[in-house]
């Protein structure tokens, strides 16, 4: 039914409960796309956890022990933001798993999407903001060390700045990482992307599309990246409860859309990830990233003669 596939397993959620961060939003995204006829049980493909080897490319030895053995400090504990348990550690894997099977996908066929994944905050040898590994950082390391890709583009539209991201990257010529976020936000300290966009507090559909997609375009054309890696956040919405940016829900579809269009036109894989939403109403959130995979149908459908480069 979609001519790409959908990543996806039920342990993404965390089961956090009340928390801020809804983590069943994955399970209901998931379900309404088959509900609504979206997608098809075929077009979703069940992905294994990331080995060790792959998350090591990324991430120091010491904080994957950590991770692994529950022997986290408090601080690095309230740092992540998410009680830590043996579940939180398998779904970190699974998702950076994900995005390894999604860009693996997108590769293929010209888009895929994790129905999880987008986790900017986390650093090589630490987690913040609900991420513990850098699921993205650690599906472009996999590209590079299999020889598929030699370089990649980060577009991240989370309302927050992947400072993770800037972090990892950061000197390597190989990837360039470009962030779309409220300035005056979470994380205090924002190492510099590649390119990063500050928008003021309320900003706007139109004011939010004129400043990223001119800037994509203009990244596309003077890196030439073999694949596009897109960090979707749905918490620019005007009513998102960590977010202070005034985009509509048909802005960020907008916003979807003309990032999927530059890739396409110029023949460069899209790989799709989640990352933040925290809308007042779930459902809200839930159709933001519903949206996203919606966007990517229409662009594939629009640009069917795009193939992926050297395919």
């Amino acid at each position: 039914m979609l001519p790409f596939k959908l990543i996806y397993h039920p342990g993404y959620d965390l089961h956090l409960g009340t928390h801020v961060f809804p983590s069943q939003k994955f399970r209901l995204i998931a379900e309404k796309l088959l509900a609504d006829h979206t997608a098809a049980s075929d077009d979703f493909l069940t992905p294994v956890p990331a080995s060790d080897e792959d998350i090591l490319r990324v991430h120091t030895q010491d904080w994957v022990y950590k991770l692994q053995s529950g022997n986290l400090t408090r601080s690095e504990e309230m740092k992540l933001e998410v009680p830590y348990s043996p579940e939180l550690v398998h779904a970190f894997w699974l998702a950076a798993g994900g995005s390894i099977a999604a860009a693996q996908s997108a590769l293929r066929d010209g888009f895929a999407s994790n129905i999880g994944g987008g986790f900017h905050h986390a650093y090589p040898g630490h987690g913040e903001g609900f991420c513990a590994i850098h699921d993205v950082a650690v599906a472009i390391r996999r590209l590079q060390h299999d020889g598929a890709i030699h370089k990649a583009i980060i577009i991240d539209t989370d309302v927050h700045h992947g400072n993770g991201t800037a972090a990892i990257f950061s000197g390597d010529p190989s990837v360039f990482t470009l962030s779309i976020h409220q300035l005056n936000n979470y994380p205090a300290h924002k190492p510099p992307s590649s390119l990063d966009l500050n928008m003021d507090d309320q900003t706007n559909d139109d004011q939010y599309l004129n400043a990223l997609l001119p800037a994509v375009r203009r990244s596309l054309e003077s890196f030439q990246p073999d694949v596009l890696f897109y960090i979707g956040g749905a918490d620019p919405y005007h009513d998102d409860q960590l977010g202070g940016l005034a985009l509509s829900m048909e802005g960020l579809a907008e916003r979807d859309k003309g990032v999927f269009e530059e890739a396409r036109k110029r023949n460069i894989p899209v790989v799709t990830t989640l990352a933040g939403g925290y809308a007042r109403r779930l459902q809200d959130t839930v159709q933001i990233h519903v949206n996203t995979i919606l966007a990517a149908r229409g662009v594939a459908q629009k640009f069917p003669q795009a193939r992926p480069a050297g395919h």
